[in-house]
C-alpha cells in the first residue's frame, strides 16, 4: 500500500502544510466572478432544501431535538424561531438540508456538500458575525476540500467502501468552511483537521433507512454538527496533533483503500469543486434523475399517457441501482416515481414525498408494467448516471430515449431562473411567496449583506 509522504523536519508533511495554508487563506482570496455566481446558486438550493426538510419528518425531530438541548443564542435552526449553539444549529440544519432528495451533489466527490457545508457556513457567520462575502468564500472552500476526500482515499464506490464518503466528505468540508469562517490560522488549521480525522466516521447501510431520517444525519446532520464542532473547539484554545495525515497512524492508514494524499491539494486555487456539482431538477434520487429526463421527454414528444403505455424498459447503471431499486421510500423508488409520472402526467414535490400514492392502485397497475435491467454499458458510460427508456406503447409501436447528460449536471446546467424557480416552489409553502421572493432576492447580492444575521427573519417560520 502506498503510504502517504513523509513528514517534514518538523513532522508536518507537504500535504497536509499546503491544506491548512490554503484553508487559512480563504479569505484573503479572491473568487473568480463565475465561482461567486454558481457559489450562490448553491446557496439558494441548499437554503430552499432546509426550508422544504423543515417541514418533513427528518426537520421536525432535528428541531425538536436542538430545542431541548438548548445552547447559547447563535444561530437559526431553520423555518422556525429556535436559536441555539452554533453546533446544534448546524446539525440541525444540515439534516433539514437532506430531509430528502431535494439538495446538490457531486459525482467524482461522491456526497452532497450542501447539505452538510451550507448549515455550517450559515452557523458559524452568524455566530461570528460575519457577512456574506465571507460565507460565499466559506462555502466554496467547503465543496473544494470536501470533494477532495473520497479520492484522497481511494473511495470509488459507496457500496463497497468500508467508510461511507457521503458522510466523510461532509465532515471534512464543512470542518473547513467553519475553520476559514473562524479565521484560524495554519497551526489551528491543522488542529482542526486532527479533530474531524478523529471524528471521521460513517457507514454505508444508510442505503437500509426507512424514513430518510438516519440517511439525513449520516449525510448532512452528522458532518455538520462534527465539523462545526472542530472548529470551535480550536477557536476556543484546544490544541491537538500537528498532522493527522502522516506519521505511523494517520487518516490513511485508517481508512484509505488505496491512498493518494496529493490528491487532497491537487489543483486547489486552480479547480473550484463546486463548478462540478450538480443542482437537481428533480427531487429525487439522484440516480432516478435521468430516467425521469427520459420518460418526461418520451411523454411530451408522443404524447404517452397511462391507457396507451404497454411496457416500460429502463436500462440503468448496474453500480447505482441498488440504491433506487424498489425502495419503501417514494422519493428514492425509481419504479413507483415512473409509474406515478405517467400516472399522474407530471411530478411535483409533492407527489413524490406521498407515501399513500405508493398503494395507489392506479401507480401499482403502471408499475407493474415496468422492468429494470442493470446495465455495464451504462455503468463505466461518460458522463455517469445516464439512463436509457423504452416504451412500448399499446399500437406496437416502441419509442426510446437514453439521457447522456442529466439535467442540472455540469455538462447540462439549469439557468438561474431554473435554480430559482424550483427555489421558489421550495421555499413557498413554508414561508410565503412573498418572503421566498425577498430571499432569492437576497441570495442573488449575497456578496453585499453586511452579516449572516440579517438573512435570519427571511429563514424563520
Amino acid at each position: 500500500m502506498t503510504q502517504p509522504a513523509d513528514p517534514t523536519h518538523d513532522g508536518v508533511s507537504p500535504v497536509t502544510r499546503d491544506l491548512a495554508g490554503y484553508i487559512a487563506g480563504t479569505m484573503a482570496r479572491e473568487l473568480p466572478a463565475d465561482v461567486v455566481a454558481k457559489t450562490k446558486l448553491h446557496v439558494l438550493d441548499t437554503l430552499a432544501a432546509m426550508l422544504s426538510g423543515s417541514r418533513l419528518k427528518p426537520g421536525e425531530l432535528a428541531a425538536a431535538y436542538v430545542d431541548r438541548l438548548g445552547g447559547r443564542p447563535e444561530a437559526t435552526v431553520i423555518g422556525t424561531h429556535i436559536v441555539t449553539s452554533a453546533v446544534n444549529a448546524a446539525l440541525a440544519n444540515g439534516m433539514m438540508g437532506h430531509a430528502d432528495e431535494t439538495d446538490d451533489s457531486h459525482l467524482a466527490g461522491r456526497f452532497h456538500p450542501g447539505c452538510g457545508i451550507v448549515p455550517a457556513a450559515l452557523a458559524v457567520a452568524e455566530q461570528a458575525g460575519l457577512g456574506g462575502s465571507d460565507l460565499i468564500k466559506a462555502v466554496a472552500l467547503g465543496y473544494d476540500v470536501g470533494a477532495r476526500i473520497a479520492p484522497a482515499l481511494g473511495l470509488r464506490r459507496s457500496d463497497t467502501a468500508s467508510r461511507s464518503s457521503h458522510s466523510l466528505a461532509t465532515l471534512f468540508g464543512a470542518a473547513a468552511t467553519a475553520a476559514a469562517l473562524l479565521r484560524l490560522d495554519d497551526t489551528q488549521v491543522r488542529y482542526v483537521l486532527s479533530y474531524t480525522a478523529q471524528q471521521a466516521s460513517g457507514i454505508a447501510f444508510w442505503s437500509r433507512d426507512q424514513e430518510h431520517i438516519e440517511k439525513a444525519f449520516d449525510f448532512g446532520g452528522m458532518g455538520a454538527r462534527n465539523g462545526v464542532a472542530a472548529a470551535t473547539m480550536v477557536a476556543a484554545g484546544f490544541t491537538a496533533v500537528d498532522d493527522p495525515l502522516s506519521g505511523a497512524h494517520n487518516l490513511f492508514t485508517a481508512l484509505a483503500h488505496t491512498p493518494a494524499p496529493d490528491e487532497l491539494v491537487a489543483g486547489l486555487g486552480s479547480r473550484f469543486e463546486i463548478m462540478q456539482a450538480s443542482i437537481k431538477k428533480w427531487c429525487v434520487g439522484s440516480p432516478i434523475q435521468a430516467a425521469l429526463d427520459a420518460l418526461t421527454l418520451l411523454m411530451a414528444e408522443h404524447g404517452l399517457m397511462a391507457d396507451n403505455v404497454r411496457r416500460i424498459v429502463v436500462d440503468m447503471p448496474d453500480d447505482r441501482l441498488h440504491i433506487v431499486n424498489d425502495r419503501t421510500i417514494p422519493d428514492i423508488c425509481l419504479q413507483h416515481l415512473l409509474a406515478l409520472t405517467l400516472a399522474d402526467g407530471a411530478l411535483t414535490f409533492a407527489s413524490a414525498h406521498d407515501y399513500a400514492r405508493m398503494a395507489d392502485p392506479a401507480v401499482l397497475a403502471i408499475r407493474g408494467r415496468i422492468t429494470v435491467v442493470p446495465s455495464p454499458e451504462l455503468t463505466v458510460a461518460v458522463p455517469a448516471r445516464q439512463a436509457i427508456v423504452a416504451v412500448e406503447t399499446t399500437e406496437g409501436q416502441t419509442v426510446r430515449h437514453r439521457t447522456t447528460a442529466v439535467r442540472g449536471t455540469p455538462d447540462n446546467p439549469m439557468e438561474t431562473a431554473e435554480v430559482e424557480d424550483k427555489a421558489r416552489d421550495l421555499m413557498g409553502p413554508v414561508v410565503g411567496a412573498a418572503r421566498a421572493g425577498q430571499l432569492i432576492k437576497a441570495v442573488a447580492s449575497l456578496e453585499r449583506i453586511g452579516t449572516a444575521i440579517e438573512l435570519r427573519p427571511l429563514l424563520q417560520a
